[in-house]
């Protein structure tokens, strides 16, 4: 059964002040942490529905992510079911089960959906719910008019869950009293059809207020989607030899000798590029870059290194920021070191405030003027 997960995010945030679900938790924008359940809880297509103004926004942070399904964006209204109707619109013509969720509720778990849609295939709908943990009151006019049996009550959450003919037809039978109910669940009992509860998790709040983005920044290590800093370590070290250029964080250094490479031997990054390959867990410079491959042969690390930084936009990951530390005895290298910063800034896309360079010697120890060496440390952060 093909089932295409439909999740609304084109909605004002007029509560929250702000766009909660661009806004990122830990890193992440609110609206990913669904995105990234329903892949792994199959679903065969993901499609977003977002304000028509904010289309490039959504698209902007769902490129630099790669997706275990399709995930495609659509415009949204001002009214949930024609939101969820536009998306519907625009999901396969193979769908028979749909998934209808609010992104405001970015901790879904993957037993929630799969509960969903194994009732939706018994019973035709579905939703989760949790039971309620306060006692609740009809009020009128500033009065207490009556305590409902809060045993017989539930919250409800997403996602909801139907056959697609199913939801058509209820919401060709409703007609335009569809635009007064708050979730599909009623539009489908004003339809005179039945549905199903399945268990929720408490978990799955909604994002309302802003106190909520605190208590999700405490959930959001617990719900399995890796934004966590990511810290890498990088060493390199090459012998002088004569007839060489001197480059240095991709800076050619007036100087008798260079270093000995088969690319252009610029120590400093390819120690940067180790630690950036090591921090993702993407292997190193020589996998990548092997030195017996002629079409690296005197190539600018500089290049690479632009390579292995487009690599981690790929897998999800940015340089934050680095701190490179050059080891020579010879030759001086405090006038070039603000150069070396711009250069390697420029490289990575990122501020130079953000890149260190330094430079020490040995005291004769070590490598005692043979060569150079370079070690470079790293914090990549998820995008």
């Amino acid at each position: 059964m093909f089932i295409s997960a439909i999740i609304l995010a084109a909605g004002r945030s007029e509560r929250m002040g702000f766009d909660k679900l661009l806004a990122k938790i830990n890193g992440t924008p609110a609206f990913l942490y669904s995105i990234h359940t329903f892949e792994r809880s199959g679903v065969n297509e993901i499609i977003l529905v977002v304000p028509a103004e904010k289309i490039s926004e959504y698209e902007k942070e769902l490129s630099c992510r790669r997706f275990a399904v399709p995930v495609r964006t659509v415009a949204g209204a001002d009214i949930r079911h024609r939101s969820a109707l536009f998306g519907i619109n625009a999901s396969d013509s193979r769908c028979e089960l749909l998934l209808i969720h609010d992104a405001a509720r970015p901790f879904v778990t993957e037993s929630m959906i799969q509960s969903v849609i194994a009732s939706v295939k018994e019973n035709t709908a579905a939703i989760p719910v949790v039971k309620l943990s306060d006692t609740v009151k009809f009020c009128e006019n500033g009065y207490v008019s009556g305590t409902p049996d809060r045993d017989s009550l539930r919250a409800v959450q997403t996602p909801q869950g139907f056959l697609k003919k199913d939801y058509l037809d209820a919401l060709e039978k409703v007609g335009e009293r569809a635009e007064k109910f708050t979730d599909d669940a009623s539009l489908f009992e004003a339809a005179g059809k039945k549905v199903v509860i399945t268990d929720g998790d408490p978990r799955c709040f909604k994002l309302t207020s802003p106190q909520d983005m605190l208590l999700a920044s405490m959930i959001a290590p617990n719900m399995g989607v890796d934004d966590m800093p990511r810290i890498g370590h990088g060493y390199d070290v090459h012998r002088f030899a004569e007839g060489r250029k001197l480059i240095l964080c991709g800076k050619e250094i007036e100087y008798g000798e260079g270093l000995l490479g088969h690319s252009d031997a610029d120590v400093a990054v390819h120690a940067l590029m180790d630690a950036m390959l090591g921090a993702a867990a993407l292997g190193d410079i020589g996998r990548h870059f092997p030195d017996n491959d002629p079409q690296y042969k005197g190539i600018s690390s500089i290049t690479l290194l632009k390579k292995v930084n487009a690599l981690l936009r790929e897998n999800g990951l940015a340089l934050s920021n680095a701190d490179i530390t050059i080891i020579a005895e010879r030759p001086k290298l405090k006038d070039h070191i603000e150069d070396m910063r711009g250069i390697i800034a420029d490289a990575v896309e990122i501020d130079i405030s953000r890149v260190s360079v330094k430079a020490t010697t040995e005291e004769g120890l070590g490598i005692a003027g043979k060569g150079i060496a370079a070690h470079a440390v790293v914090l990549l952060e998820s995008v």
